[in-house]
């Protein structure tokens, strides 16, 4: 198959589910790379995301789920495959990203007043994939059949709808329940719309597929929809989870335990995508911390990003999770603040404009963050100076990463005057380390992504994304009946 047997407007193929975490971004990505593999242009869509996990792309920021299937499709990330971001500050309040901008006008409006004022731009992005690719693989949100919502429906059956898509509706069976969920969400579903229902897809099954039967059979004869696939549960895939901070149980991803990391949770944490590559690093131990004792033992702590510094701040106080830090740092105990993080760490968050709330830092480095209204959005090549204590490897480093930051941060003038000093250890006011060398802080997101600071952290080489999105694509090859795949866009 090549680029010219399609013609004409790209075909979409849109991956809906049952319910949140069912599948869908995974599955996404996975038809990106397969399509991808057959000669295809192919390109990413999700209308509207719900995320604090972004990425730095042309034009602004995006959803990460949509940045990787982006590089899964061998495309260019742009703003018009995630056209609207929600990033969640409270929980009645989100910040609103149109076109990767933040609009401070649609940030102030009500849930249900958005929708009829973005869909224009929602649907001229999506139709301009469509002449520019063969294939869009299309991403929907939560469940379609979420019936209180479907008036003011922007993410889900009106964007089938508008694309015309063939749809998989993908459910989670190790919740259990899973054919009720797809007879449910189906019945649920408008008549004309059932009917760009596809396929099933059972996903996350565990044991004898052939012990379904006569579930499927049943299933298609009550809708008229076959099970087109069985997926097999899968803890290593390797790509970054969307939303919630991912499984720790399998602790070490092998042989003996020789570091902990334990990675701060906050309610509000944001690009825990980075920290993916650690999860495959032989010999750590990778935990979410969401009390002291979740951090006790650990050889470095972690204060991850935050799309709510000062929030999380005040929430990580009230579990003494700051005492614990505090004491982990007293005793030489390696500690990370990355972006929100950083902030944290400092003395003092100062909010003019009101963006994200005034009070007392940790106190680990001499810094002050000042928010700013405007928000740094922007991939970096920059160059670690010397460094010292555990982080020592990185001097003389160049990493590749991003910013997306409000806070602008700069050394306490009176701290350092009393001989409290910070050690800027990047240029343009990206990174310090206190005067002992083991608490760093910086606004570079994508430390751990980077192939040359994973050498000199921990002596390995990370799994290339390239490998994990074959991976995918193989994965679905095998285990999708014979032709389904192919079906799909002709």
């Amino acid at each position: 198959m090549n680029s010219n047997v399609l013609g004409g407007r790209a075909r979409c193929v849109m991956v809906l589910g049952t319910t949140s975490g069912a599948g869908k971004s995974w599955l996404a990505t996975a038809l990106c790379r397969w399509f991808a593999r057959q000669g295809l242009r192919v390109a990413p869509f999700k209308a509207q995301n719900m995320s604090n996990n972004a990425r730095v792309v042309a034009g602004g920021e995006i959803g990460s789920a949509q940045y990787f299937q982006a590089l899964a499709a061998r495309a260019e990330p742009d703003v018009r495959m995630n056209p609207l971001l929600l990033k969640p500050e409270r929980d009645t309040h989100s910040q609103v990203v149109l076109m990767g901008q933040v609009s401070l006008e649609l940030t102030a409006l009500p849930w249900r007043g958005r929708s009829e004022r973005v869909w224009p731009q929602i649907a001229q992005a999506l139709d301009a994939l469509r002449a520019e690719n063969d294939v869009v693989v299309i991403e929907g949100a939560g469940s379609p059949a979420e019936i209180n919502l479907m008036a003011s429906d922007i993410v889900n059956l009106r964007v089938a709808r508008h694309a015309d898509a063939r749809c998989l509706l993908v459910t989670d069976i190790d919740r259990g329940g899973a054919f009720a969920h797809l007879y449910g969400t189906w019945a649920l579903m408008p008549a004309a719309d059932r009917a760009l229902i596809a396929g099933f897809v059972l996903n996350k099954f565990r044991g004898d597929a052939s012990l379904l039967a006569p579930a499927p059979q049943q299933l298609q004869a009550l809708t008229g929809v076959p099970t087109v696939a069985t997926l097999p549960m899968w803890w290593q895939h390797g790509l970054p989870e969307e939303d919630g901070v991912f499984d720790d149980r399998s602790v070490a991803a092998g042989g003996e335990v020789t570091r902990t990391i334990a990675v701060v949770a906050y309610p509000r944490i944001s690009n825990l995508d980075e920290f993916q590559p650690l999860k495959n690093i032989a010999g750590v131990r990778l935990r979410w911390a969401r009390s002291p004792a979740d951090v006790a033992g650990a050889d470095w702590i972690i204060l991850p990003g935050s799309k709510n510094t000062s929030g999380d701040l005040a929430w990580l106080r009230a579990q003494g999770l700051d005492r614990a830090v505090a004491a982990h740092a007293a005793r030489g105990g390696a500690v990370l603040g990355i972006c929100g993080g950083l902030q944290m760490l400092g003395e003092a968050l100062i909010d003019p404009h009101g963006v994200d709330g005034n009070g007392p830092g940790l106190g680990l480095l001499p810094l002050v963050t000042v928010f700013a209204a405007d928000k740094t959005v922007r991939h970096r090549e920059v160059k670690f100076s010397s460094v010292a204590g555990p982080w020592a490897a990185l001097s003389g480093l160049s990493v590749r990463g991003y910013e997306i930051h409000h806070g602008q941060t700069a050394e306490h003038t009176a701290m350092a005057a009393a001989g409290d000093r910070a050690t800027a250890v990047m240029a343009d006011d990206l990174a310090w380390q206190n005067s002992a060398g083991h608490v760093l802080g910086l606004y570079l997101h994508g430390l751990f992504e980077d192939p040359g600071a994973l050498q000199a952290l921990f002596g390995v080489e990370a799994r290339t994304l390239d490998a994990v999105f074959d991976g995918l694509a193989d994965h679905i090859d095998s285990h999708f009946e014979p032709g389904v795949l192919r079906s799909l866009i002709e």
